[in-house]
């Protein structure tokens, strides 16, 4: 029973910041691959930040320079640091883990996911 639990989400004036938190329980967190994927309304959920094994992190155009994904193997839990937020990061954010000893085509485990509010 992997579970992922979010938090850390909340409302937030332009130009502010906030941290989210994704803690993963039930499961082999240091082989698993993990995302952050946002998802506003009307709109397809997308993932913003990606990060592998081994710390190496990648990002979508509109959030380089100030979103920062960063994982701890020891604590099973994976962050991702949101800073000069805009009103366009608005949305639901969800944690993700792709088993790498899979066969990593898709998300195996998704979090419950938590509301970003940016206001202006």
């Amino acid at each position: 029973q992997v579970q992922l639990v979010e938090s850390g989400g909340g409302l937030v004036q332009a130009g502010g910041s906030l941290r989210l938190s994704c803690v993963v329980s039930g499961g082999t967190f240091s082989r698993y691959h993990m995302a952050w994927y946002r998802q506003a309304p009307g709109k397809q959920r997308e993932s913003v930040a990606t990060i592998g094994i081994r710390g190496n992190a990648a990002y979508i155009s509109s959030v380089k320079g100030r979103f920062t994904i960063s994982r701890d193997n020891e604590q099973e839990t994976v962050w991702l640091q949101m800073d000069d937020l805009k009103s366009e990061d608005t949305a639901v954010y969800f944690c993700a883990a792709t088993d790498m000893v899979g066969p990593r085509s898709s998300v195996d485990y998704w979090g419950q996911g938590t509301q970003v509010t940016v206001s202006s």
